[in-house]
């Protein structure tokens, strides 16, 4: 591309930007590798298969990898579907200002505040999640303590960070796709050559799970980690005013997330399944730790640092892509006057081009939820229970907006459609939301206390009726009468541009 295209796609898109009633503060120092890069460390497989792969061996055994494949394939259709939406309305904060102009002023603010609070609480869950690997590398007994320092100081690395503008943003995400992926491909790889103690067929072999009963249940609950894997690549329309040309890069950096991240996935966990060499160990309970087990035999004690040190990124990068996908809903609520103190969190540095009182919410917040461990390790995971089905909620607001939109008359007019597909793609999107919301909500643990069996649709429920009750009092959605919302099947078509 040359220096005059390039001027001229920069001239387009702040006239889009402009037609959509914004002028950005924001540097567009965002190409296509930094955004998919955002997009790959916020879904982060490293993370979520280390996290929730002895959970899922040992509740569903080894046919839960298909759980991987059928998250991944649908999370993609949710992709499609915020593609065309942010095709045509490339604004930073992502859901919130896309909720807007798909339905209106009131869901907006709801769909927001739901996304909001879920992306707060997952820097807490992350964060606070990489203390114990921080204690594996050093070598040192894990405790609460420990935990809490290391995730209070992750935070403040990423905050520093993310204070330095979107160039280094970009930069650091990079990297950490890179560090990820290779660490990926070359642990992986190495478990399949060196590590494999079974034959492919055991991906269809339940292992005892199953129980006297159905299969049903025991895969449904262990295909939590499909689901809590495959969300990230709504950070990348998260930035879309940091993005060059981003009605082309936006969508096509989403789906390279899906794509990328959903096959280093696979390869983890089909690696990892592989390597376990007793699945009734995990199953028992008498290997807890089925990744640490493997690494340990596989790579001798120096190796197993090693690894940690690349997990330890993975945690990092991830920190730092929800960190920024947070700040820049703050700042796009804020912006349109949508939440308490918005003359505060809408301020922009000129030197930097971030929002800087944006980020600092998005730090002290999780810190202050982190810290709260220290009292209640358990309030502590109540308030983490949230996190996922919120973002999931989210995510099902936007596709039915997308859905309500288009049986009104939308018809995307983006740099990127469906097409014909549109409506097939949004309504098996929504089937789909559907359906992993309620997996996820689902009470699973009968022998305790009814409200921590219905924790996570409990914890849902109260932050919807906060959120209402704060609604209906303060309107915050009155503040700015000239703000278009509810106008997509309205909205003139853009003008078309090859890459």
């Amino acid at each position: 591309m040359t220096a005059s295209t390039a001027h001229e796609l920069h001239d387009e898109d702040d006239a889009h930007l402009a037609s959509l009633g914004y002028t950005s503060d924001f540097k567009r120092d965002m190409n296509l590798w930094g955004n998919f890069s955002l997009g790959f460390t916020y879904l982060s497989p490293v993370v979520g298969i280390y996290s929730l792969f002895a959970f899922a061996l040992a509740t569903g055994g080894p046919p839960m990898i298909w759980a991987v494949v059928i998250a991944g394939i649908g999370q993609l259709l949710v992709a499609l579907v915020f593609g065309e939406v942010v095709a045509q309305f490339p604004v930073s904060g992502g859901v919130y200002p896309w909720a807007r102009r798909l339905w209106g002023r009131r869901y907006a603010w709801m769909t927001g505040w739901i996304y909001m609070l879920a992306l707060i609480v997952t820097i807490a869950s992350v964060t606070y999640g990489a203390g114990p690997f921080v204690a594996m590398l050093l070598g040192i007994e894990p405790s609460t303590n420990v935990t809490i320092i290391c995730a209070l100081v992750l935070i403040a690395v990423v905050t520093v960070i993310n204070l330095g503008g979107t160039k280094l943003l970009a930069k650091i995400a990079f990297f950490g796709f890179a560090a990820e992926l290779c660490g990926a491909v070359a642990v992986g790889g190495w478990l399949l050559l060196t590590e494999r103690h079974h034959g492919l067929g055991v991906l269809f072999d339940s292992a005892g799970t199953k129980g006297a009963g159905s299969y049903l249940p025991a895969f449904a609950a262990a295909a939590l980690i499909g689901l809590y894997l495959y969300y990230g690549f709504e950070a990348c329309g998260d930035v879309a005013e940091e993005v060059r040309n981003p009605g082309i890069q936006i969508p096509r950096a989403m789906r390279m997330t899906i794509y990328i991240g959903g096959v280093a996935s696979l390869l983890i966990t089909l690696a990892l399944i592989l390597a376990v060499p007793d699945f009734g160990a995990v199953i028992s309970g008498k290997d807890a730790d089925p990744v640490s087990t493997v690494f340990r035999d596989a790579f001798g004690a120096v190796g197993f640092k090693v690894v940690m040190f690349i997990v330890l990124i993975s945690f990092f990068s991830c920190a730092l892509s929800l960190q920024a996908a947070a700040s820049r809903l703050v700042y796009s609520y804020a912006r349109d006057d949508m939440m308490p103190a918005s003359h505060l969190f809408k301020k922009f540095s000129p030197n930097r081009h971030v929002p800087p009182f944006a980020l600092v919410l998005a730090a002290t917040v999780p810190a202050l939820i982190i810290v709260g461990s220290k009292i209640s390790e358990n309030a502590l995971t109540k308030i983490i229970s949230f996190a996922s089905l919120g973002i999931y909620l989210a995510f099902m607001m936007v596709v039915l907006a997308a859905l309500r939109a288009r049986l009104r008359g939308w018809k995307p007019s983006g740099k990127f459609t469906l097409g014909r597909w549109g409506l097939a793609v949004n309504i098996a999107a929504i089937a789909y939301q559907v359906v992993a919301a309620v997996n996820m909500a689902w009470p699973r643990t009968p022998d305790v206390a009814w409200y921590d069996n219905w924790i996570v649709l409990l914890s849902a429920t109260i932050v919807v009726a906060v959120g209402l009750v704060y609604m209906i009092i303060a309107k915050p959605y009155t503040r700015r009468d000239d703000l278009v919302h509810g106008d997509a099947s309205t909205s003139q078509p853009a003008v078309h541009h090859t890459e």
